[in-house]
């Protein structure tokens, strides 16, 4: 499989610091220029109003010399790092910060206007060819009278705002790096709590698809990853189980036909090459009748297993007297109890008791319950059937004075074809099928049944209904 989700998430890393880098480099670094020329321009135009308010003034009112206001700009202009002219509306340059007073070689700015700031107060440029390179111009106009006498211009070289801008911006590309190493983290975090998990989920998936169901792995994670690599072992696991039950019951079924099959050819093949004489014919078609009864009944037990399952357990609920069916199934048992002397005794609550169930699965859970009681009591022994009320709900008891079920096999008796080693001597006809049938039934009536059981004392199986509502 291609690792396509951690390329993705990789190159999504990457194409994540690659455009980080170029808007720090495009926007971030245009934005900041913008900001520190703004920052500039404004505290050069403060100085600029300053000059212009102050000695310009002056200067065109006559009450300071050319001389002393140069030496004042020139102070300013060395303070400020700048070049400060004084400029009359013609764009005769009258004081220049950076040169004394020349009355005879004036310096004339050509096609200069005081409009090239537009709607702002300063310019950048060479300013009408005056430069050699990029300057913030600054302007502020000197008045007097409310007539415009001249202007302030103060003039920097861009190059050391973009020095300057450089050198933050330097420093946001470090920041940017360490930022993204530090994001390897989340890198990290992903490829050992994400990716590496998912890949051993992905294999599980693989093993199970080819049918290894046994394929085990584990994820040490509590976090919804875990909880999916827990719920998809712990399917494997059950799907293995039922791997495993088909395979039982395939050879169950196999065994408990093949049996009396081979017990049935064996005895007609001794009848027919005369092996067994005549005159005990009769018996041994005795023994054969016996087992095809065995047969049909394993076969009927199978189809009844198989609808339950296949058909979900349709149930035909009506409201019915338990008593009733207790002591009709009671009564279809009398003559195998005649036989082993073994007697049932009722403990039925009131003459009437009313159920809400299916009559006819309950009978033949009854008559399981019943079948099993007899089978597995000693002769001379007694059945107790008990009905007790507790609240809405009815409990059933069925409890013989037999052999007992052994304690490791309480768990495994509602497992399909299952019989235990004391039950196999005898129950010659049973199926191992009765109990889970049993079951079945009364899970799909949402009840419970359970089982109560000492070796060698006895056994009682509990299961509850719900009561008819009262009209």
């Amino acid at each position: 499989m291609k690792r396509t989700l951690y390329l993705k998430f990789v190159l999504a890393y990457f194409i994540f610091a690659f455009f980080g880098f170029i808007v720090v480099a495009t926007f971030t670094s245009s934005m900041t220029l913008e900001h520190m020329k703004r920052e500039r321009a404004d505290t050069l135009y403060k100085e600029a109003l300053l000059i212009a308010d102050s000695y310009a003034a002056d200067l065109y009112n006559n009450e300071i010399t050319l001389e002393s206001v140069w030496r004042q700009i020139d102070a300013i202009g060395t303070f400020v790092d700048a070049s400060i002219w004084i400029v009359n509306p013609s764009g005769l340059v009258i004081l220049d910060s950076g040169s004394q007073p020349d009355i005879e070689n004036p310096i004339t700015i050509p096609n200069f206007s005081p409009t090239i700031t537009g709607s702002s107060f300063y310019t950048v440029g060479n300013f009408f060819g005056m430069f050699d390179e990029d300057m913030i111009s600054a302007f502020a106009p000197i008045t007097s009278n409310y007539k415009v006498k001249g202007y302030v211009i103060i003039h920097t070289p861009m190059t050391e705002l973009e020095a300057s801008c450089n050198s933050l911006l330097n420093i946001s590309y470090i920041t940017l790096v360490i930022l993204f190493l530090l994001s390897l983290i989340i890198l990290l975090f992903f490829t050992e709590m994400v990716y590496l998990p998912l890949r051993k989920i992905t294999h599980a998936t693989e093993q199970y698809a080819v049918g290894n169901f046994r394929y085990e792995f584990q994820v040490d994670s509590e976090d919804e990853i875990g909880y999916l690599a827990a719920s998809l072992a712990y399917m494997a696991s059950e799907v293995a189980k039922s791997e495993d039950n088909q395979k039982r019951l395939v050879a169950n079924i196999s065994h408990d036909f093949r049996s009396p099959l081979t017990s049935m050819r064996g005895y007609l093949e001794a009848m027919l090459d005369g092996t067994i004489p005549a005159e005990l014919h009769e018996k041994y078609i005795g023994v054969v009748l016996n087992e095809t009864d065995r047969l049909t009944k394993l076969t009927n037990s199978l189809l009844t297993l198989n609808n339950l399952n296949t058909k979900g357990m349709i149930l035909n609920r009506t409201d019915f007297d338990i008593n009733q069916i207790i002591k009709n199934t009671a009564a279809s048992f009398e003559g195998t109890c005649r036989n082993k002397l073994i007697t049932i005794e009722l403990v039925l609550t009131g003459d009437e008791m009313l159920v809400n169930a299916d009559m006819v699965k309950i009978q033949q859970v009854l008559y399981n319950l019943v079948d099993n009681a007899i089978k597995f009591s000693h002769k001379n022994s007694s059945i107790k059937i008990e009905t007790i009320e507790r609240s809405n709900k009815l409990l059933i008891s069925v409890k013989d004075s037999g052999i007992g079920i052994p304690a490791d096999s309480i768990k495994l008796i509602w497992n399909r074809f299952y019989k235990t080693d004391l039950s196999r001597g005898k129950d010659k006809k049973g199926t191992g099928l009765g109990l889970s049938i049993t079951k079945e039934i009364i899970q799909s009536h949402n009840e419970n049944i359970n089982v109560i059981s000492t070796e060698g004392i006895g056994t009682e199986f509990i299961f509850t209904l719900e009561k008819a509502e009262e009209d």
